[in-house]
Order: structure tokens, then sequence, then C-alpha cells
């Protein structure tokens, strides 16, 4: 009887461990490689375009339109302009992962309209802040709708036209 026992109680165990060895086997990911980033030219008054931040800053911000692309990477890469109410201004060229929900700066410009790297290129995690989101709006409502990078730099130019992504 209990040899009987044990064998019923080992049936469904070998049973279980022979369905687990003939899952089907995924693939495993390959490796992200992010792909060179490209200077842009420096950019020009007459292709920013705006879009709106928040209410509870004065800052306004803009994306240089001919600078935009989208990498095989996923990488939507753009020149942020931001100025401020007393005059100053703030451009960085910066890449936006849509996959990971980060952003990282590439390089900043001068103002004699030239760039230089920046310090610690590193992805940082794309975080919501009252002021000054520039990023989180930038990847919900333009460049990654659902967290998907947009298709084209056109499809991004249009929707910081349009002031959202259909």
């Amino acid at each position: 009887m209990r040899k009987l026992l044990a064998l019923a109680l080992l049936v469904p165990a070998l049973a279980v461990a022979d369905w687990g060895d003939s899952q089907v086997q995924y693939e495993e990911q390959k490796a992200w490689t992010e792909q060179e980033a490209k200077l842009p030219a420096y950019p020009k008054d007459a292709d920013l375009l705006p879009f709106f931040v928040s209410a509870a800053t004065d800052n306004r911000f803009f994306i240089d339109a001919k600078s935009i692309t989208v990498g095989k990477d996923g990488v939507v890469r753009y020149t942020l302009v931001v100025k401020s109410a007393s005059g100053a201004v703030n451009v960085s060229f910066e890449g936006m992962r849509c996959a990971t929900g980060q952003v990282k700066a590439y390089a900043f410009g001068r103002g004699d309209g030239t760039w230089f790297a920046a310090r610690h290129p590193d992805w940082r995690t794309i975080v919501y802040k009252d002021r000054n989101r520039q990023h989180h709006v930038l990847f919900d409502d333009f460049f990654c709708p659902g967290g998907i990078a947009v298709g084209s730099p056109k499809e991004a130019v249009e929707a910081l036209r349009h002031g959202q992504n259909p």
C-alpha cells in the first residue's frame, strides 16, 4: 500500500517536472545599445516651437523643430530652449528614452552659438515636478505617448504644433 501511495504522489510531480521542461524557451532580449548622438545646428528663433509646461513657472519652453530625430535605438533627440522672465536663455541638446522613461543631456549651448559637452551624460529617470516639469510634459504629451517613441520627427513637430500628440 505504501508503494502505491508513494507512486501516486510521484506521478503528478513527474508530470509537472516534465511539463516545466517542455515550456517554450524565449529568446533572451538583446542588450540595448545607444547610437551615437550627433550635435544639431544651434537653434534659431524661427525654428522654435513653444509648449506649455505649467502655470507654476514664468519660464517659457521651446523645442527646435529642426533638431528632432527619432533613432533606431528608440531615443527621441531634440534641442530644448528655456527662456526665463528675466531674459536668461538655457539651451540643451537632450535625448529621451521612451521605453524606460529616462532623459539624458548630451550638450549645452553657449551664448555665442556653440555647444559644450555635458559633464555627466547619464540617463536619469523622468520625475514629475510641480515647477519646471518640461521633461514630464515632453514624455507624456509629445515624444512618448503611451511610453512609445513617436514614429518620426514630423509626428513630434505636428504634436508640438497642435499642443498634444493625437
